[in-house]
């Protein structure tokens, strides 16, 4: 079957509508029109990672900077929280781990750029979204331009200021982007306010942000000083019960930006548009995600498990629907902080709507909140190094999808997207959904334009089993040749050379000059002096790097007399009936130690004092082995109430 596209013409772009843009000492200007960014005139993509600075060791900054960027990151956000930096009134703390300017520093060290997302409200599954206890106690009209609330939010500003300015962008440093508050959906003035009293105290950056998505319409934003991002996670976490939830649509290609998914543990079911028209107009900016999941946050109701291809398959569905700035949260997991007065995650006691970890902010990220590489770590190197060596041509592409796309929960349809200037392009194929079975598609092949002409191609059409995510290019130059098509997946160039690797599943072919070429993991093509070199997925999927292999040595437990009481967990906020405790040690030389358990969740004490939790989801916990001592002590709960769990 051929499989066509609508190639209905797209809204002109346009340009110099943003209030955006700014230059380095060398002159080099960031800018931003209504379909991508642009570095030095020059169409770029960069690639978003979530770190949180101060739930990490900082003493392990830089190991972890590095992780990201040898996994194509370009581009490091962090939120900054409140209640971090000044859980008492008056007594800022920008030391420690809480030290942002270190921090900026070494992702300059190693070539990240960085946006800084200073709220004031972050949420970031912390405690009051990030105020302040005091904060709330005061009375005033939180998130609002309330003048008392102004005056503190304007200390917040000033101090986070104090401690980074010299490192913004124009300075010659590497902040390029400011977000303001977070998931604020319906007070476009109280943004504008914000933003404009940053500027004031000096956050003067080429890019603000803001997210973007809301239940309905968008979130009432000012049209012109922020671009808006977006997200999409593999499951919903937040979400009130405990059955399983219907096919996810971001495992299907189509043009739609805002997910009324995020946020509806916090967000009403219909603020923004409902009553005053209010329509986000997304053709004045280019599409940005915040928020696409890099793992996915457990609750004490719901326990997703996830997979590599869980993230993989999102990340490119919405690269394949226009994403021009993929932004990861997390990327990287961390380790909630205990305060002098409070803990500092979230929780039914301190007013939020689900019970969270009270250490583990791990979020199954690419990067795990101990430094553990997961699958989509590696999964989505393969999608950033295609990014980061083609986003010059890739990012000026416009999406088009079939006139007709199929609607959530339609498992038997093909979904696809195409991604061209007219000349040349990509088409992003995916037959996989996270914990369903899609049909299998025999004798596939497309039709797109090229120089007003139509090409279809594979020649020979393709199967498309189910788990397949590819991205197939067609009219590529390479050397003074053209690549007409490809059943690979373009992966990098080296001068000339391009590197492909073979898609599991899929005949793999280049059409070179009109000439169908088989390929073959481990030769090259020479194709007028440049060459076309395949390589299997596995070699793909390591290359240029070594796969982690951990250390792990079996935990130790045995019975130990009472040493946690139930007012410790009552302390810690943590909902308990019955529990066990062990005294726990690890025998060998490993870096890490595996607990097999089973239960609601398990709770590492040193004597009286909580290091690490978990919560049950179906694996074993792997934790550090230097996190113990002669005091180690675990508990492990019982289940308390009826859980969503996917083993």
């Amino acid at each position: 079957m051929v499989y066509d596209f609508d190639f209905t013409p797209k809204p002109p772009m346009k340009s110099g509508h943003l209030k955006m843009g700014g230059k380095n000492p060398d002159g080099i200007e960031i800018n931003v029109n209504s379909r991508y960014i642009t570095r030095g005139g020059k169409p770029y993509i960069p690639i978003m990672g979530e770190i949180h600075f101060s739930r990490i060791d900082r003493n392990e900054w830089e190991k972890e900077l590095v992780k990201m960027k040898n996994g194509g990151i370009t581009l490091v956000s962090t939120y900054l929280f409140w209640i971090y930096h000044e859980e008492i009134e008056g007594e800022l703390d920008f030391t420690g781990d809480n030290d942002i300017r270190t921090f900026v520093e070494l992702c300059g060290k190693n070539g990240l750029e960085v946006v800084l997302r200073i709220g004031p409200w972050a949420h970031g599954e912390c405690r009051n979204g990030g105020f302040p206890d005091w904060l709330l106690k005061k009375g005033i009209d939180l998130r609002t331009n309330d003048a008392e609330y102004m005056k503190y939010a304007k200390k917040w500003y000033t101090a986070i200021y104090d401690r980074v300015k010299g490192l913004f962008y124009k300075d010659g440093g590497n902040i390029i982007a400011i977000q303001i508050e977070n998931e604020l959906v319906d007070n476009a003035g109280h943004l504008l306010a914000l933003k404009e009293m940053a500027v004031e105290i000096g956050f003067d950056v080429p890019i603000y942000t803001v997210t973007g998505w809301n239940s309905k319409y968008g979130a009432e934003i000012p049209p012109y000083d922020f671009i808006p991002v977006f997200g999409g996670y593999p499951e919903a976490p937040w979400t009130g019960h405990t059955h399983r939830l219907p096919p996810n649509p971001h495992y299907f290609l189509h043009p739609m930006r805002n997910d009324s998914a995020i946020g509806e543990d916090l967000l009403c079911a219909d603020t923004s548009g409902g009553d005053n028209g209010y329509r986000m107009d997304y053709d004045l900016y280019p599409y940005a995600t915040c928020e696409l999941g890099g793992g996915i946050q457990v609750t004490e109701h719901r326990r997703p498990r996830i997979s590599g291809k869980d993230i993989y398959a999102i990340s490119l569905c919405r690269l394949g629907s226009g994403n021009n700035l993929p932004g990861y949260y997390m990327y990287h997991g961390g380790t909630n902080k205990i305060g002098k007065l409070s803990t500092f995650h979230e929780s039914k006691k301190s007013g939020y709507p689900n019970d969270l970890p009270v250490k583990s902010y791990d979020f199954q990220a690419a990067i795990g909140e101990f430094g553990i590489l997961r699958p989509q770590y590696y999964m989505l190197r393969m999608l950033h190094s295609f990014i980061n060596d083609f986003s010059e041509m890739l990012a000026p592409m416009d999406a088009y999808f079939p006139e007709k796309i199929p609607e959530r929960g339609d498992t038997s349809s093909l979904r696809y997207s195409v991604r061209t200037d007219g000349k040349s392009g990509f088409v992003f194929i995916n037959n996989y959904s996270r914990l369903d079975t899609l049909s299998e598609h025999g004798e596939v092949s497309f039709r797109v334009k090229t120089d007003g002409k139509e090409l279809v191609f594979p020649q020979k059409p393709i199967c498309v089993k189910d788990g397949v995510s590819a991205i197939l290019p067609f009219m590529l130059n390479i050397g003074s040749s053209t690549l007409d098509y490809s059943t690979c997946q373009l992966l990098k160039k080296d001068g000339n050379n391009c590197y492909f690797f073979e898609i599991p599943g899929i005949r793999a072919e280049y059409s070179v000059d009109g000439r169908v070429i088989p390929a073959e993991a481990g030769k090259s093509i020479d194709v007028n002096g440049a060459k076309i070199i395949t390589l299997a997925y596995e070699e793909a999927l390591y290359l240029d790097t070594e796969k982690q292999v951990l250390s792990v040595d079996d935990a130790v437990i045995e019975e130990t007399e009472v040493t946690i009481t139930p007012e410790t967990l009552d302390n810690l906020e943590v909902p308990h009936k019955g529990y066990r405790q062990y005294n726990i040690s690890a025998a060998g030389t490993g870096e890490f130690v595996r607990l097999a358990y089973g239960g609601d969740r398990a709770m590492l004490f040193n004597g009286n004092t909580l290091i690490a939790d978990d919560f049950y989801y179906g694996g074993d916990w792997i934790f550090p082995k230097k996190l113990l001592d002669e005091s180690s002590v675990v508990i492990i709960l019982d289940k308390t109430r009826d859980v969503y769990m996917e083993i």
